[in-house]
């Protein structure tokens, strides 16, 4: 399941032409490079969420063929949030287990594949990748014992997290997932939260929740935000990352 539906606001003024994910880098849009990911990492059958102008993203990638792939999309028109994006995908989960992503977010192939593989050799229930950063005020900071996770706090305040890890974006859900997400209250931002869902679950239904943590110096692009995707769309060198 692929999180595609947001304005992209903070990317204005590129967002005043392209969908967010579907802004121009190094010859194709960001969401092919994902995609290719998910690809590299095994999967052949995608859901992929969209909103705003969500014609972009199904006229690019139709049903999938063209790369091996079934791709049904849901359109997400109140964009209350990444927990009612999944919520909006319920009926078409055919197992006990999604993997998600969220579409504006990049990482080394090799981490979508790795993820997977963990969930397959270990039955995990809920994997969550968190990527190192100086200070987490931006995402979702994740605080962790050994292998697990014991807390997530949405968009801490600047320079008081204690962690320097960061909710990345890349998923294992439990179909149990979508009960809790049911039973939320919308956020100060009007959004049905993930984090909190995770958090929830953690603290009142024992869900354990294994972390994969990626290396300090790994790659992870951000192309939700002006600046990095200025950066990026202008220097070549980070394909070699990923």
């Amino acid at each position: 399941m692929i999180l595609c539906a947001g304005y992209g606001k903070r990317l204005r003024p590129y967002t005043n032409i392209y969908q967010k994910t579907m802004l121009p880098v190094h010859g194709r849009p960001l969401l092919e490079y994902v995609v290719e990911g998910l690809i590299h990492a095994g999967f052949r059958d995608l859901i992929i969420v969209v909103g705003f102008r969500k014609e972009q993203i199904i006229h690019h990638f139709q049903d999938g063929k063209k790369w091996g792939l079934n791709i049904e999309y849901v359109i997400q028109k109140d964009l209350n949030g990444t927990g009612g994006a999944i919520l909006l995908c319920e009926n078409l989960i055919q197992n006990q287990h999604f993997f998600l992503i969220w579409g504006d977010i990049l990482v080394p192939y090799q981490i979508y594949r790795e993820t997977y593989e963990l969930y397959k050799k270990e039955n995990l229930d809920f994997i969550l990748v968190a990527n190192y950063t100086k200070d987490a005020h931006k995402g979702a900071a994740v605080y962790y014992d050994g292998l697990y996770c014991v807390n997530i706090i949405e968009k801490p305040k600047k320079g008081k997290s204690k962690s320097n890890y960061n909710n990345c974006g890349i998923f294992v859900l439990s179909i149990d997932i979508f009960e809790v997400l049911k039973s939320l209250i919308p956020s100060k931002r009007g959004e049905i939260e993930l984090p909190q869902a995770i958090k929830i679950g953690i603290n009142e239904r024992n869900w354990k929740v294994r972390v994969v943590k990626m290396e300090k110096k790994q790659f992870r692009g951000d192309f939700g935000d002006k600046n990095i995707y200025k950066q990026l769309k202008s220097d070549s060198s980070w394909l070699n990352k990923i």
